[in-house]
């Protein structure tokens, strides 16, 4: 039977929060954003074990986290790199046999249990499952200096768990960082794998801005309010 690893990135700093915190340190309710992220996947499968990849000056912090909420046993934190790319190579470091592989972005804290799950299920079938949802904006793509309109219905919005066999993903990232590596779905294509897209979750927010972390707020106190 595979195994379930979640390796959470929170390696970012707070430059666009224009915050000396890191957005994953800051406070969402009571708690620090990245504490969300932690808890769905705790409570998804109870054989699901996680590596969390935070940066350097924030290990301890990290550490005082898990130690406050967590069964320690089942989180391992190392160190993140320069970019996603180096520091999800870091984790999968810990990656030892075969398994099923989550990669969540640690700021991503409305993950729900069925988003998991759904990923599980579809990288068990077909290798791979990225959680993505369609467009509700307009889009335009620039060209030479000009803009042309997009069909949005054809246009995805691509979220996190991205979810992968062991085999699969650390066959990708066993080569070289490349600029045009911007996920894990992009480092996988390039080694010549198909990515099987899954239903995502318009509630499954990134946390990038102010204005993010005040939406989350809200929508957080209407949770716990109903």
């Amino acid at each position: 039977m595979l195994k379930k690893i979640a390796i959470i990135v929170a390696g970012g700093s707070g430059i666009r929060m224009n915050s000396s915190v890191p957005k994953q340190f800051m406070l969402l309710g009571d708690k620090p954003v990245i504490y969300y992220s932690i808890d769905a996947f705790l409570n998804a499968y109870e054989d699901l074990t996680i590596i969390l990849v935070l940066p350097k000056e924030y290990i301890e912090n990290g550490a005082e986290i898990i130690n406050q909420y967590f069964d320690t046993n089942r989180i391992t934190i190392t160190e993140g790199g320069v970019t996603r790319f180096h520091s999800v190579k870091n984790g999968l470091k810990f990656v030892k046999e075969a398994s099923i592989v989550f990669v969540q972005d640690g700021v991503r804290c409305f993950v729900s249990k069925a988003l998991i799950q759904r990923c599980y299920e579809a990288a068990l079938k077909n290798g791979t499952a990225i959680p993505a949802i369609t467009s509700s904006d307009s889009v335009r793509i620039v060209e030479e200096g000009k803009t042309k309109s997009l069909n949005r219905k054809n246009i995805l919005l691509i979220q996190t768990p991205q979810t992968f066999k062991s085999n699969i993903i650390l066959s990708a990232f066993n080569t070289d960082y490349n600029e045009g590596f911007t996920d894990e779905a992009s480092v996988v294509e390039a080694n010549h794998q198909l990515v099987h897209i899954v239903e995502g979750d318009e509630k499954n927010i990134k946390i990038t801005t102010q204005a993010d972390l005040a939406f989350a707020a809200f929508y957080l106190n209407q949770i716990q309010n109903t």
